[in-house]
Formats: C-alpha cells, structure tokens, sequence
C-alpha cells in the first residue's frame, strides 16, 4: 500500500529514522512504508523470532521487554511517536531481541529488508544516511544503557557496603 499525505512526511521529517533526506529521497522511502495498526494489549514483535522488517511509530506506545535468565520479563524501555525499533534485526541478521507490546492503541509504519534493498540500488547516499540515521540512534542507546548499568552497579555496590558495614550482633 503505497502512503502518501503531507502530514505523514512532515511528521516523518521530524523523526530521527527520515533526517537528511532530500524530497525525492524521502518520498521514495515514504511510498516503501506499509501502515500497520495493533490494539492495546497486542504484540506486535516477540523476542526470538525471525525479523526482516522494522517500524516507525505514528501514535501510541509499546512497551519494550526481554526475558532475563531467570525467567522474569523485564520493562527496559518504552516508545511513542517518533520512535522506531526491528532495526537491529535488519543490520546483524538475527532474531528478535526483544518484545514489543502495545500499551495502547499504536499505527506504525513498517519497511523490509526487501524494501531496504530496493531503496540501496534506487540512491545510495540517501540509503547511506538513512543507515547513518539509525547508527546513531544506535548509539544513543546504548550510552543510555551504559548509563543504566552504571547506575545499577552503583546500587549494588552501595547494598553490598552497607552489608559488609554492619556491626556483628
């Protein structure tokens, strides 16, 4: 289903996924999207299984979890309007690596690997920063996570002292 609405691009353009584009570029990836609508409640990826595309959100929020070792799920981000995810699936060649639940009612734009591909051998620059686009989205992620784990070895360190600190009874 090809896309196309003056709002759509201009809220595309805004997001980090689209920034660089020239109009043809951008108009190009836009008639590559597929609009896909979930419910509140809904899964829209799980973690582990195959993945050949990635999402832009439109509206709503998702919930991103993993499965720990132990067998919990644990909540390590949500995503609104701007936000996009699947793109580690595209880049490495992998399953999943984690699930996306819609905490509401969530419209997603989706493009393939296929696509992806496609828009490579149409412009390779735009493709090239659209690649770039996602890279350093990439790494905002990960200096958050690194951020996270930083802090949570804090508070553990901090627990382990107070432990060790307390007078023998």
């Amino acid at each position: 289903m090809a896309i196309s609405s003056p709002e759509l691009k201009a809220f595309l353009v805004d997001t980090p996924f689209f920034g660089g584009l020239s109009d043809a570029s951008l108009d190009l990836l836009i008639s590559m999207l597929v609009e896909r609508r979930f419910e509140a409640g809904a899964t829209v990826i799980a973690e582990g299984e195959p993945g050949r595309s990635m999402y832009i959100v439109h509206s709503g929020e998702l919930v991103v979890s993993k499965l720990g070792d132990s067998g919990c799920v644990v909540d390590i981000s949500h995503l609104g309007p701007g936000d996009f995810f699947g793109e580690m699936t595209l880049i490495e060649v992998q399953n999943r690596s984690a699930t996306l639940v819609a905490e509401s009612p969530v419209r997603l734009y989706e493009i393939t690997a296929r696509n992806l591909y496609t828009y490579y051998k149409a412009d390779i620059y735009a493709y090239a920063m659209v690649m770039q686009n996602i890279n350093r989205e990439l790494c905002r992620r990960l200096r958050r996570a690194d951020s996270r784990i930083a802090e949570l070895a804090n508070a553990a360190r901090g627990s382990m002292t107070q432990i060790r600190e307390r007078p023998e009874g």
